[in-house]
C-alpha cells in the first residue's frame, strides 16, 4: 500500500508516458522493457495510466472518508449527547440510508448528476454518513453517562465545549479505524461506478475503466494484461486498507487488546 502511494504522488516521474498518448501502432502490446505492463487497445501506456489511475483512487478514498467524517461524526455526536427527538431524527435518517444498497443508491445519484470526479467522491462521502454516525452515535451514549461529563454538565458548563474538549477525544479512534476501511469501500466504489461509465469521464485513467476497456473476449484471450493488472491494483489496494484498518484497531481499541493479551496467555502452557 505504501509502494502504492508513492507511486501515486511520484506518478509524472515513474509512468514513463503520457497516460492519455494514443499510438495506434503499439495496439496491445506483451509487457515488455519498453512498456514494463504492456499496452491497451489504443496504444496506451498500462503502467502509465495504473499509476495515475492510483491518484484518482486513491483521491476518491481519502476525501469521500472526508465528507463522510464531517457529516457523520457531527451528526453521531448531536444525536448521542442530546438524545431524544433529535436522535430518533438522525437514526432513522441513517436507517433509510442503509436500507437502500449502497450501489444501487451510488448509481442512482451519480446517475442524476454529470459523472465526475468530483460527483463521485462528493457522492460516496454522502452515502458513507450513516454508518460512521452509528459508529459516533454509540461511542457518545457510553461517554456522556460517564462521572466526569455529569459533573461537568451540573457545573453549567457549555455543551459544545464538553463535547468538543472531552466528548469528541473519546470516538478518534473508532473513527479513525472505520474512516481507515471506509477508504478501502470507497476505492471498489469508484472502480465499480467507473467500470458502469458513471465515473470519471475518459480519457482520464481509472481503473474501473481500464477494466471496462479490455472486457471483450478478444481482449481477455488475447492481452489479458489491460484488465488484469488494474483489476490486480484494485484487489491490492483494498487488502492494504483493510490490513491497515485492522493494524489501527489492534493498536487503538483497548478492548481488543485486553482479548488478544488474553488469548495469548491461554496459549501459554
Amino acid at each position: 500500500m505504501t509502494l502504492l502511494i508513492l507511486a501515486a504522488i511520484a506518478a509524472p516521474l515513474v509512468a514513463r508516458y503520457d497516460p492519455l498518448h494514443v499510438d495506434l501502432f503499439q495496439q496491445l502490446r506483451h509487457p515488455s522493457f519498453s512498456h514494463w505492463l504492456g499496452t491497451d487497445i489504443q496504444g496506451r501506456d498500462v503502467w502509465a495510466r495504473l499509476v495515475y489511475g492510483a491518484r484518482i483512487s486513491l483521491a476518491v478514498g481519502f476525501f469521500s472518508q472526508m465528507i463522510a467524517i464531517s457529516i457523520g461524526v457531527t451528526l453521531g455526536l448531536v444525536a448521542g449527547y442530546y438524545g431524544k427527538w433529535t436522535d430518533e431524527v438522525v437514526m432513522r435518517l441513517a436507517d433509510v440510508t442503509l436500507a437502500f444498497p449502497t450501489l444501487l443508491l451510488l448509481v442512482a445519484m451519480v446517475a442524476a448528476l454529470q459523472p465526475s470526479l468530483g460527483v463521485v467522491l462528493f457522492t460516496i462521502g454522502v452515502v458513507g454518513w450513516a454508518g460512521m454516525a452509528r459508529i459516533v452515535r454509540g461511542q457518545v451514549l457510553v461517554v456522556r453517562q460517564l462521572e466526569y461529563i455529569q459533573a461537568l454538565r451540573a457545573l453549567g458548563a457549555r455543551d459544545v465545549r464538553i463535547v468538543v474538549r472531552h466528548v469528541l477525544p473519546n470516538v478518534v479512534a473508532p473513527v479513525v479505524i472505520a474512516a481507515t476501511l471506509g477508504v478501502a469501500g470507497a476505492i471498489m466504489a469508484e472502480a465499480a461506478l467507473s467500470f458502469l461509465g458513471l465515473g470519471v469521464a475518459p480519457p482520464t485513467p481509472s481503473w474501473g475503466s481500464m477494466i471496462a476497456e479490455g472486457r471483450d473476449l478478444s481482449q481477455l484471450r488475447n492481452a489479458p494484461w489491460t484488465s488484469l493488472f488494474p483489476g490486480v491494483a484494485i484487489g491490492a489496494a483494498v487488502h492494504g486498507f483493510n490490513l491497515l484498518g485492522d493494524a489501527l484497531r489492534d493498536a487503538l481499541d483497548p478492548r481488543f487488546r485486553r482479548h488478544t493479551a488474553a488469548a495469548d496467555r491461554s496459549l501459554v502452557p
